[in-house]
This record gives structure tokens, sequence and C-alpha cells, in this order.
């Protein structure tokens, strides 16, 4: 049926296609910058105030704006190339609404998880061997509590990607799509940080969990981003968009139909 959005699974060749290295490596780019800052906020309180984590009101805040600056410029940087992902779980509601390849979206979740790798291990030397401290559920929450909460926050992430960056009607709206997504990330870490950390972003937290070798529910933070990247691919793209308006899989910048 013209026009019907199809899954695609994407060439051989495209593996190798220089414009696919070039989106691959800004992934790994922006990611490696992106979870810098943000585990790197967090350390910093900890050195300033000698206690692991995040403690205060203040604090939050704090790493709320860090995160939200620090995704702000990796989405910008890397949309004009790849379309600034920086999240497996966004590559995922991507895919799911047929706007990446399957091979594109292997690809990012390579570069995106080595970012987060390179970053936590870029912290640990430079802080004088402090360790990653990742994401953990807070006193009094339950597994089922944080799983939900990841899912609620990153669908509401993965919403606004497609709103502001996706939807062929969204005119200028484009424009800002990369302050609206770091924005959502702010908001939603002082929203759910004193709960679960609010990760929305399977590599973010796989980065320091590995390098810090803090395993402790971490599979929240996979399952939780991912159902609910996966939910708000497919109401924004098969509820939201006419199913008259075809699109490409191969990749366009923000200011385009693709992501």
């Amino acid at each position: 049926m013209p026009g019907q959005r199809r899954f695609a699974v994407g060439g051989s060749e495209e593996a190798t296609h220089p414009e696919s290295l070039r989106a691959t490596l800004a992934e790994f780019v922006s990611t490696t910058m992106f979870v810098f800052a943000g585990e790197g906020s967090v350390l910093a309180l900890g050195k300033l105030y000698g206690i692991p984590g995040v403690s205060s009101g203040s604090g939050l805040v704090a790493v709320a704006l860090a995160h939200a600056f620090a995704l702000f410029v990796a989405v910008s940087i890397a949309s004009n190339i790849s379309g600034g992902h920086v999240n497996p779980a966004v590559t995922l509601g991507a895919l799911v609404g047929g706007r990446i390849t399957l091979l594109r979206a292997l690809l990012f979740w390579v570069a995106q998880l080595l970012g987060a790798i390179v970053a936590a291990l870029l912290l640990r030397f430079t802080t004088d061997d402090m360790r990653p401290v990742g994401f953990a559920v807070g006193p009094g929450i339950g597994q089922l509590h944080a799983l939900v909460l990841e899912v609620v926050m990153t669908f509401g992430l993965v919403y606004t990607v497609y709103a502001t960056a996706l939807d062929p009607k969204r005119g200028p709206l484009g424009t800002i799509a990369p302050l609206a997504i770091g924005l959502i990330v702010g908001a939603n870490i002082l929203a759910g940080g004193p709960f679960d950390g609010a990760s929305m972003n399977p590599a973010r937290a796989f980065g320091p969990a590995l390098v810090g070798w803090h395993w402790k529910n971490h599979w929240i933070y996979w399952i939780g981003p991912l159902v609910g990247a996966a939910l708000a691919g497919l109401v924004y793209e098969f509820v939201m968009i006419p199913q008259a308006n075809p699109h490409p899989h191969a990749h366009q910048p923000l200011a385009s139909e693709d992501y």
C-alpha cells in the first residue's frame, strides 16, 4: 500500500557506506560527551560533599541541569549527521516506527554503548579512580514502581522526539527539537531522580554500571526505557502521523522527516 510504513532490515552495503560510518561515529562521540557530563556531574557532587550520588535538592537540580544542557548539545552536534539519538531507547523508537533500518539501529546501539563505556572510563581516570555511581532504586521504592517510572519517563522523552523532530507537521518547531529533548530529560530527572535516578537511557546506565561494577536492579534500566520508547514510537508514528505520508528509511537531519 503506497505510503504505508514498513520495517526494513537494510542492505549489507549500508554497513560500510561512508554516511553510515559517519553517523555511527557521530553517535559514539555525542554519547561519550553526554555520559561524561551527566555522570561527571554526579561524581562532582560526591567530590564536593563527600557523599556518593545526589543527596540534596540543590544537588538534584544541578544534576538535572547538567543532563539537560549536555543532551541539548549532544543532540545538536549529531543531528545533521546521525539524527542525534544519543540513546538506544530513542533508536528503538525510531526503528519500530520505520524511521531507520535494523542494520543502522544495530550500528547505533554499538556506538552508543561504547561511547558510554569510554566516558565512564575517562571519568574514572580523570577523577583519580572514583567509581562511577550509575543508577540505583531509591529506598522504599519497589522494582515494579521503578520499572513503570522508567517506562513513563522514556515514553515522554521519545514522544517529544517524535513531536519535535519527526512529525512532518511540526513546522518551525523542529528548530528547537534538541532543546525540547534536553528539557524533558532534565524535567524527568527532577521528577524521578529521587526514586530511581531517572535513566531513560540504557547506554547512560550501562557504561557507569560496567566501569563502577554496580549491577543491582540494572535490568530495570534496560527494560523500562526500551518498553517506553517502543510504545511512544508506535503511538506517535501510527496514530498521530497520517499514514499517507511516506518517508525514506535513510537518515535525514532533524529538520527533515527522519531522526
